[in-house]
């Protein structure tokens, strides 16, 4: 076994390279914002989908078009508004008089990183669209369902404080994001870099691929072989079933702030996440850190808290602070 995780740690190490160009790449045009970057690296390794949730002006599109330009696929935005359709995302069947027949026109949705700006706009039917693409990789139109291209991603936008002309977006559909980010304003010495280089009219942010489909596919192949061990496992377990039975797991005061705790899907990603956080640290075996540092991003959407918890102030990562805080480490 230490011999198979030394094998995959060399294989990481040399694809540390293209890891740290891609980083520097988006460093170059982006100011700050390393977190949001490393997750979405996370999410391009484990063929999840991201929910970024952030105030308006903190880059997060730029961040976005900025990783698509890096990678070697298709790249849509599509910006959410409540007036969007259905076909508007997934194309739809024009009818030809002349020959008679229907026609499949696709949609914004058939590219490989789709940037949904503002999704919280867009009705219900918009949402069940794009359910069926993010969850089965395909999208149905009229009575022909179509399989979407590998890489497939969907980076997906909101913003937190405007609520009017907005629709929540449902439970099932928030548990198909593999990652829920939060971004807060650029520290002091971020914003001055900021304002000294967007202060231009004059400016270029163009980047070239670095990154192709063998590439991505190869890096998945090591993710994959990143070993974890069973302290481990039951160190994840622990942390979601904390979310289910607080009490049962060490935590009875926290009973009445959570209605529902984390799906199976928080397991499954949790393992995911950990172990491309493990690649992108250069390691071929998953520690408790690596864990610690993405269960936030994983859990945050997927405990639905009380409204006790709304009175007494209790947000649902304080919650999670509090079980990372208070779970026993292998």
């Amino acid at each position: 076994m230490k011999s198979e995780i030394e094998d995959v740690a060399r294989e990481i190490a040399r694809e540390q390279a293209l890891i740290q160009r891609v980083l520097d790449a988006m460093a170059s045009v982006i100011v700050g914002q390393q977190y949001l970057m490393e997750r979405i690296l996370v999410a391009l390794l484990c063929n999840g989908h991201i929910l970024i949730e952030g105030v308006p002006g903190l880059a997060k599109t730029k961040v976005v078009k900025s990783l698509a330009q890096l990678i070697d696929a298709r790249f849509q935005r599509i910006q959410f508004t409540p007036d969007l359709l259905p076909a508007d995302l997934i194309g739809t069947l024009i009818y030809n008089p002349h020959e008679g027949v229907f026609t499949t026109r696709k949609g914004p949705i058939f590219a490989n990183i789709v940037l949904a700006d503002e999704i919280n706009r867009a009705p219900a039917k918009v949402h069940s669209a794009l359910l069926e693409a993010m969850e089965e990789r395909q999208v149905t139109i009229g009575e022909v369902s179509y399989l979407l291209e590998d890489p497939f991603l969907v980076l997906a936008t909101q913003n937190p404080i405007e609520q009017e002309g907005t629709y929540p977006l449902p439970e099932a559909q928030m548990d198909r994001f593999m990652l829920k980010i939060v971004i807060t304003y650029p520290s002091r010495e971020e914003e001055r870099e900021i304002m000294r280089r967007a202060g231009h009219v004059a400016r270029n942010g163009v980047l070239g691929p670095l990154i192709h489909r063998d590439d991505i596919v190869r890096m998945r192949a090591l993710v994959d072989a990143i070993y974890l061990d069973e302290k481990i496992e039951k160190y994840i377990l622990d942390l979601v079933f904390a979310t289910r039975e607080p009490a049962r797991h060490g935590f009875p005061d926290l009973e009445r702030f959570i209605t529902y705790g984390a799906s199976p899907r928080a397991s499954i990603n949790l393992v995911l996440a950990a172990r491309a956080m493990a690649f992108l640290r250069g390691r071929g075996y998953v520690v408790p850190q690596d864990v610690k540092d993405v269960a936030a991003d994983v859990l945050r959407h997927r405990i639905i808290p009380s409204y006790e918890a709304d009175a007494e102030g209790m947000t649902v990562d304080r919650l999670i602070d509090r079980l990372l805080a208070e779970t026993v480490v292998p």
